[in-house]
């Protein structure tokens, strides 16, 4: 039995609210379990200067992602300069995301996923991931419904989720509780065809076999399946199909 009673292949309860804010082209307020994370897009009708100066045809998806101040137990300073973990997960986001769409099919316009992590309790990483997804989805759908983009755009949905070895145990969606201890730490991101786009993972401690990376894989693939069907839910309600 784990900290929060759940079943080392258990999800945490995962919710997303479509349509968070008025403002943006799409967004989500995703929680898993007590991680809250606010995932915006916002369309430009433009690409980045580097891709103008290459005559790179389409468009282009990045990320921004930022821990509020009291998302912790204790207010961390706000970031006036992104530090490396910030990078490192804002990157994570953008090429995950890039893999879900068909850059040339979207155009000249540039997709801005900003992931605000309002409550940290594990996985805001891949709770980002998994939001910007359907805010994504959102923001695309519109410029489907007008013609402004065709619908193949759209490649299959993909979703992330974190697994690791507690106390000699693989899990499946790690809190903050069993993160902060684990023995192996893993963050896997996959498409709805069951393709690997991202799979970073270390040991902590001692090197782990094979087997115990097989079985990670497994609960990772079993958890993402959840979030797939978690986000066709949600997107269809709102009246999207992705």
């Amino acid at each position: 039995m784990r900290v929060d009673g759940r079943r080392a292949d258990e999800m945490r309860p995962v919710r997303m609210t479509p349509g968070y804010t008025q403002y943006a082209e799409g967004s989500v307020l995703v929680e898993v379990g007590l991680t809250r994370v606010l995932c915006n897009a916002s369309i430009e009708e433009s690409v980045p200067r580097w891709m103008q100066n290459q005559n790179k045809p389409g468009g282009w998806i990045t990320a921004e992602y930022a821990m509020l101040p009291r998302a912790t137990q204790q207010r961390t300073p706000r970031e006036k300069e992104p530090g490396g973990r910030t990078q490192e997960i804002r990157r994570l986001i953008g090429r995950s995301l890039r893999a879900a769409i068909d850059l040339e099919a979207l155009g000249p316009r540039t997709c801005i996923l900003d992931c605000d992590v309002l409550q940290a309790d594990g996985g805001t990483r891949t709770a980002s991931i998994t939001g910007a997804y359907v805010a994504l989805a959102i923001a695309l759908s519109r410029l489907i419904q007008t013609g402004l983009v065709p619908p193949a755009a759209l490649r299959p949905p993909l979703a992330a989720v974190s697994v690791g070895i507690v106390a000699g145990q693989p899990m499946l969606d790690l809190c903050y509780a069993e993160d902060s201890i684990a023995e192996v730490d893993f963050n896997v991101v996959m498409n709805a065809r069951g393709e690997y786009i991202e799979v970073q993972g270390t040991a902590e401690g001692k090197p782990f076999p094979r087997a115990d990376l097989d079985r990670l894989l497994d609960l990772a693939s079993k958890g993402i399946a959840d979030l797939l069907q978690t986000q066709r839910q949600v997107l269809q309600e709102f009246g999207v199909t992705a």
